[in-house]
């Protein structure tokens, strides 16, 4: 009686289970039986469930913070063999189920070794790693994870991706784009939100720099200088171009020119470039001509610091009495460190050799005064010693 009820009631159970219905014949294999019920890894996310309705089965994590969630999930037999109910029934008497009351010794304690927790939250990437394997590849390929994860919602991404299905052929867009293996790490550092882009949206992109007459060789050297170009739709690209076409009064063939050479241009901010233009032609007193020369010989002035070009202009213009027009040959000197220029320009000063004077004997042009190493400018510039002038710069 007591084997007939024991028997009775696992059948109850597999009915309710579903596994087995009322004038069902066959059997679940094992495997499948003991996998009806298991804990799979649901999508890792921050500041709440995955999904957007969450069933009962869920945790989730504060907010602020790498997670994942936890959801039971029901299993479906795969085949049923022509076995009886109890046939079934009795199968499982000759299963051994281990029992959580059943004394161990010590020895057998000792080498039970259990898989380290996936932590439900936490605030690096290095916990995932090990249970990742999108995050371990990334790593394989040199991407520093402890400079993604400064950036914002970036480690979230990655957590949510599948690399075969979703990384790899964006990866392989950069090699076609002309992304060295080599740099493909450190790129995707620096812009890893273009693993969450669509591929069709970034061929798209590059479609369109193209047709601007871009060359291969120039698009891949402006994406590796400017790895947040290609997030960029096709519409701000296109009011970028012509904005720095017309607010410089550039040719077309000069607007790529500059872009080629300083492409962060395209992906910064227009606010800083038109306050700096602004104070070029007010505070500084250039002619448009002028400034747009300037730009086009050294670009980087357009994203300069106010500050520093203020003081580069006031000691070059109003201290050492450099003209406009040779401030407009050279503008690489606004690039240059004040401390640098004023070092020089002092020591010849004391030399008796500070002519910046082209029609004057023993000229020094800015480019010589700023560019060269020191051993060069002391020799050729100053002829003097490296030593001099060390001496001289303790007297200051």
């Amino acid at each position: 009686m007591a084997v007939w009820a024991r028997q009775a009631a696992r059948c109850g159970w597999l009915t309710a289970a579903g596994l087995l219905g009322p004038g069902s014949r066959g059997a679940v294999p094992l495997p499948a039986l003991l996998s009806a019920h298991r804990l799979t890894l649901w999508r890792p996310h921050v500041g709440g469930c995955a999904e957007p309705s969450r069933g009962k089965g869920e945790v989730c994590a504060p907010r602020n913070s790498l997670s994942v969630v936890v959801k039971e999930e029901q299993a479906v037999p795969e085949t049923v063999s022509d076995l009886s109910a109890a046939e079934l029934c009795e199968d499982w008497d000759d299963v051994s189920l281990s029992s959580a009351l059943k004394e161990i010794s010590e020895e057998e304690a000792v080498k039970i070794i259990a898989d380290p927790l996936l932590p439900l939250q936490s605030s690096t990437l290095r916990d995932y790693v090990d249970h990742s394997e999108t995050l371990t590849k990334l790593v394989h390929l040199g991407v520093d994870l402890s400079q993604v994860e400064k950036r914002q919602k970036a480690g979230q991404l990655l957590l949510t991706l599948d690399f075969e299905k979703d990384i790899t052929k964006i990866l392989m867009f950069l090699k076609d784009v002309g992304i060295e293996d080599n740099q493909l790490g450190p790129f995707l550092t620096k812009n890893p939100y273009i693993l969450g882009e669509d591929l069709e949206a970034l061929e798209t992109r590059v479609a369109y720099l193209k047709s601007k007459k871009f060359g291969n060789a120039e698009i891949a050297q402006m994406v590796s200088r400017a790895p947040y170009l290609l997030l960029f739709s096709v519409e701000r690209l296109d009011n970028r171009l012509g904005f720095f076409k017309n607010e410089l009064g550039l040719s077309v063939k000069k607007t790529k020119d500059l872009v080629i050479r300083f492409p962060r241009l395209l992906t910064g901010k227009l606010e800083p470039v038109k306050e700096n233009l602004q104070v070029c032609q007010i505070e500084f007193g250039f002619q448009r001509n002028e400034i747009q020369q300037i730009a086009f010989k050294t670009p980087k002035i357009l994203t300069a610091s106010k500050k520093r070009l203020r003081q580069t202009f006031d000691y070059l213009h109003n201290i050492m009495g450099i003209p406009h027009n040779m401030l407009t040959r050279f503008p690489q000197v606004f690039n240059s460190k004040l401390l640098r220029i004023k070092e020089r320009h002092m020591f010849l000063i004391f030399l008796g050799r500070a002519q910046y004077d082209p029609t004057q004997p023993r000229y020094i042009s800015l480019d010589q005064l700023v560019s060269l190493p020191d051993e060069v400018f002391c020799t050729e510039i100053a002829k003097a010693s490296m030593e001099d002038f060390e001496k001289f710069l303790k007297t200051i």
